[in-house]
């Protein structure tokens, strides 16, 4: 008995000591403290929005065959094409975009660097954005025209090129002087003009609640309602994945039948259920929060959006996409807003953290007359009044999250055995670390 007393306490000693030198290790070699990020710096300009820009309304297009009958009537001679000259003749592509007039009427402004004059209207305008005259943007700041700098997937990015603009010159002056040099050799790095982002696609007349034909069907050919009803029950009241609820349906019940007809049950399901769900009146209060998340299908990342009522714990928005922008964003907050019967406005307190696809969404339902507010909350501690404040509201939506994600890996069993080879292995090595030292021990005494 004193033996092995006397063994155990030689073991404790030398885990001991094993703990000690990781603790020095982690000292050493791991910070306990991260270094603190200055979200003001401008290197963190590319992940906030800037305001509205001035929005002119578009000039009303003229048509040139009027204009060339009143400069007849005016001038009692007819108006003549233009006699090109030159190396640099102009497109017959190009077309005057105030009153159509076709390219015999155009001069080359530029020498072929991209400038055209109309002879008909006389409107200068250029090569690259002629044909964009939808709306004319204008700099917040200085008031100067922007010039479109990017094109994405669904929408243009307009860029101010004024090197005086107040805007820009706050933002040069506040940099450091080692981001000052870093910004002349890499000044990509940096976002310090004013940008603004015209979406191409109308998000507001999309349908959010359409099926598409042949979706669900309740034509039981093998198994009966009571058995769906059964699968269901295993399948979302326990939790159980759809492998496992076959085995149940077999063990209890005696039933055979595949895991896949299952998921074609829960689809089913899914299919009939949602317009009861998406038509339901929530009455919804005036605290909502945003959040994403991502998931995997197939061994694919996948996002899914969420909006709910923190009051009442009910969702009111979702949208699954497999891109993290601002698309499936306002999607989701549109469903979200249409279970409102009146739209609160300013008085909305609508929480999300700082992925600034929230604020590009604000911006659009403003375009369309559901102006509010967006409270970030940013990082993980109360660092700031406004964390403090709404803390609260963002732990709900995280929560929910956890508790999505928590019941849909139980559904993939490959998930399942990945998770247990591994623990497995983490297992095996800590008895094989505890048979060597038991061995090493055992050898020195």
């Amino acid at each position: 008995m004193e033996s092995i007393i006397s063994l155990l306490l030689v073991h404790i000693q030398v885990l001991n000591n094993q703990i000690k030198y990781l603790l020095f290790f982690i000292a050493k070699n791991i910070p306990l403290k991260s270094k603190s990020y200055d979200c003001y710096s401008p290197k963190y300009n590319k992940l906030k929005v800037d305001k509205m820009p001035i929005i002119n309304a578009p000039v009303k297009k003229k048509n040139f065959k009027l204009l060339i009958d009143e400069f007849f009537n005016a001038n009692g001679k007819v108006l003549k094409p233009v006699k090109h000259h030159g190396n640099n003749p102009v497109p017959s592509s190009i077309v005057c975009p105030c009153c159509d007039a076709p390219h015999q009427y155009i001069y080359d402004n530029t020498g072929g660097r991209g400038q055209f004059l109309c002879k008909v209207c006389n409107t200068h305008f250029n090569k690259n954005n002629y044909a964009s005259l939808h709306f004319d943007f204008s700099c917040p700041y200085c008031g100067k025209p922007l010039s479109t700098k990017k094109e994405r997937k669904h929408f243009l990015v307009h860029r101010c090129r004024n090197s005086k603009c107040s805007f820009y010159l706050d933002n040069l002056r506040s940099l450091s002087s080692q981001d000052f040099i870093e910004y002349q050799s890499n000044p990509e790095r940096f976002k310090l003009h004013y940008l603004y982002r015209e979406f191409k696609l109308d998000f507001f007349k999309v349908d959010l609640y359409s099926l598409p034909k042949g979706a669900s069907s309740l034509a039981f050919r093998k198994f009966s309602p009571h058995i769906m009803g059964l699968c269901l029950t295993y399948l979302v009241n326990c939790g159980l994945s759809t492998r496992k609820t076959r085995d149940v349906m077999y063990e209890v019940h005696g039933v055979k039948i595949s895991h896949t007809q299952i998921a074609n049950f829960a689809t089913t399901a899914a299919y009939i259920v949602k317009p009861f769900v998406d038509s339901f009146d929530y009455k919804p209060t005036n605290y909502l929060a945003a959040d994403e998340t991502y998931t995997k299908v197939k061994g694919v990342k996948h996002y899914v959006w969420f909006i709910m009522d923190a009051i009442k714990k009910s969702i009111l928005g979702y949208r699954a996409s497999d891109s993290r922008d601002v698309s499936p964003c306002i999607l989701a907050m549109r469903m979200a807003f249409d279970k409102f019967k009146q739209f609160p406005g300013k008085a909305l307190k609508f929480i999300a953290d700082g992925f600034p696809a929230y604020l590009l969404a604000r911006q659009q339902f403003a375009l369309n007359g559901k102006d509010f507010d967006v409270t970030q909350v940013i990082g993980l501690t109360n660092d700031d009044p406004v964390s403090k404040e709404y803390r609260w509201l963002k732990q709900i939506i995280e929560r929910l999250n956890r508790t999505f994600k928590f019941s849909y890996k139980i559904t993939n069993r490959l998930w399942f055995w990945r998770r247990f080879f591994y623990s497995s292995c983490f297992v095996c090595c800590l008895l094989q670390l505890f048979k060597t030292t038991s061995l090493q021990l055992l050898e020195t005494t």
